[in-house]
């Protein structure tokens, strides 16, 4: 399977009083800009992908579906699972769950993204050090069996190289 890791766009930043419940706080009209473009350079590198999962916090919702507006990948599906609180064996359940497939990308949160890439890379959560950038992506190649520390690192790409490449 190849994995990717979608950290999802800027968002605003945490208001109390704007969305008590912080799954609530949505991208900036700038994140939203800043990652449509961001997203027309994926598709250069990886033209589709056969699903789509995210997080339903709105910030990841909305990142997945520019994603899906801006590649014509698959609408998303979401997962709680996959919410910023949760842990990397409920990430790792809902992988499993999509085992067979070709290709999967997977929106969420910090530092969910790099805890799930840390652990499918070495084994360890906190082992190695994976910098998301907020709209970045970073894409692993998993082997059929899914366990710690066998998956192969491709490439990780930045907002801004993303955003480069759509130019």
């Amino acid at each position: 399977m190849e994995l990717l890791l979608v950290r999802h766009a800027i968002a605003f930043n945490r208001d109390p009083d704007r969305w008590p419940h912080d799954g609530d706080r949505p991208l900036t009209p700038q994140g939203e800009a800043r990652f449509r473009k961001a997203a027309r350079g994926l598709k250069a590198i990886l033209p589709s992908v056969e699903l789509v999962l995210s997080s339903p916090y709105a910030r990841a919702w909305r990142t997945a579906e520019i994603l899906s507006e801006e590649t014509g990948w698959p609408d998303p599906k979401p997962s709680e699972a996959l919410e910023a609180e949760r842990s990397r064996s409920d990430a790792m359940g809902v992988l499993r769950s999509e085992a067979g497939r070709a290709s999967v990308a997977r929106v969420g949160h910090e530092p969910n993204l790099s805890e799930l890439a840390s652990f499918l890379l070495t084994g360890i959560e906190s082992r190695l050090l994976v910098e998301m950038k907020k709209g970045g992506v970073a894409c692993l190649g998993l082997p059929d069996a899914l366990v710690g520390g066998k998956a192969v690192l491709r490439w990780v790409a930045t907002p801004k190289m993303l955003r480069a490449m759509a130019s």
